[in-house]
Parts: C-alpha cells; sequence; structure tokens
C-alpha cells in the first residue's frame, strides 16, 4: 500500500501522547478498532486509520520519513482490565513480535528515517528487548512517575 502520509503510529490505540490527535501528516494504526468505558467512567476509543498488525504492515518499503512504535509492554494482565483495554497485552509470542515489529518498522523507514520507540520496563526490561533486536538505539530517556518508561530513539 502507497501513502502520502509522513509519519506512521504503528500502534496508536487511543493516541495518548499525541499533541494533535488528527495530525494530517500521521497514519495512525493498530490492530483493533473498539470503543468502550473504563471502570473510571472515561471513555476509550481506539480507532486507527487503518487496522492492522505491526509484525505484517501493508506498506511498500520506505514509505515514511519517521514511525512511532509503542507496542503493549504488558503480559501479565487480564483481558477484561482497564489496562488491557487502554494499553493491548503482549501475546506469549512477545519476543518473536517485538523483533517482527522492530523489523516492518524499519522496512518501511526511508533510509536515514527515524523510529521513536517507546517501552515501560513494569514487567520486561529494556536490556531484554534490545536484546532480541539487531538495532541499536542513538539515545534514550526515560519518563514517568518511577522512571519505568523509557523513549529511544533508532536511525534506518
Amino acid at each position: 500500500m502507497k501513502t502520502d502520509k509522513k509519519i506512521l503510529d504503528a500502534c496508536c490505540g487511543s493516541r495518548m501522547f499525541w499533541f494533535d490527535k488528527e495530525n494530517p501528516d500521521v497514519l495512525f494504526q493498530d490492530i483493533r478498532e473498539t470503543e468502550d468505558d473504563l471502570c473510571d467512567g472515561r471513555r476509550l476509543i481506539v480507532k486507527p486509520d487503518i487496522v492492522a498488525d505491526f509484525t505484517n504492515m501493508p506498506y511498500i518499503d520506505n514509505s515514511f520519513k519517521l514511525v512511532v512504535f509503542d507496542p503493549p509492554h504488558l503480559k501479565k494482565l487480564g483481558q477484561n482490565s482497564w489496562m488491557a483495554k487502554k494499553y493491548g497485552v503482549l501475546l506469549p509470542t512477545w519476543e518473536t513480535d517485538i523483533k517482527a515489529g522492530f523489523d516492518e518498522c524499519m522496512r518501511v523507514l526511508e533510509p536515514n528515517g527515524i523510529l521513536i520507540f517507546k517501552w515501560n520496563e513494569i514487567q520486561i526490561k529494556l536490556n531484554d528487548i534490545l536484546n532480541i533486536i539487531p538495532y541499536k538505539p542513538l539515545f534514550g530517556h526515560t519518563s514517568g512517575k518511577h522512571g519505568k518508561t523509557i523513549w529511544l530513539c533508532f536511525m534506518k
């Protein structure tokens, strides 16, 4: 699939960290499309432009200048918990899935394109991720209340 968008969010979920949740330069992708009420009464809306799996994306090679990859990072959640609804859940094949996701993100990046990766270390350490992918980050930054969320920058 060819697209005129410059940016891909490969796992957009409810677009939580985007300042402009309708940015016309971004192609918002997720494996699911859903609307639900969370336990605190807030409405959760996951409505991607494209429903697709980050391990097998429908785009041609070298399609995007920037790819944002924020996959689910939790493997131990009840399927109907609010966190599972909000963030998604890793499958038992998470190592293979995360590696395939990185490979796909790099495939659809233009040469010299940038990949921004977001990970939370609550259940799986960042080093476990870095050990299963053949890519090395340029730099990164921790954030969040307990410093367990890490943003990394990679260049193709």
